[in-house]
């Protein structure tokens, strides 16, 4: 034996969520004041986001010997402009040449250390290659 379907309507004075929240007493809350928002026009403290954690590799496979620094392990907080941005500035301070792909940066050459303390100075921590 099965139970009857019920049906609740959906339409009407009690339907959607405003029939939820009908029989709920208010009298006795505190008046609501809007907290203001920090604008990033003067006013207000911006955070700016830490840049974060990078890891450095070296890879020589597939390239015909040649040896390519690759950064990888962006954060959320960078969008690909910003590596992309990124990648321009350490190429240009470092001399070398490289691409970005997807969210991975290489870097033409092995040149480790110099790649190391670049990033260490704009605040990434650097794990991997010495």
């Amino acid at each position: 034996m099965s139970r009857p379907k019920i049906k609740i309507p959906v339409t009407g004075p009690s339907g959607g969520m405003g029939g939820a929240f009908a029989n709920l007493e208010l009298t006795g809350l505190p008046d609501f004041e809007p907290v203001a928002q920090a604008s990033s026009c003067g006013g207000g403290v911006q955070r700016t986001p830490s840049p974060g954690r990078v890891v450095l590799s070296r890879l020589t496979a597939h390239r015909g010997g040649k040896t390519v620094l690759v950064l990888d392990g962006f954060g959320p907080q960078h969008t690909d402009a910003a590596i992309e941005a990124l990648a321009k500035q350490l190429r240009a301070g470092c001399g070398c040449g490289g691409t970005v792909r997807g969210r991975v940066v290489e870097l033409q050459g092995d040149q480790p250390g110099r790649v190391r303390e670049w990033m260490e100075s704009r605040g990434f921590q650097v794990a991997g290659v010495k």
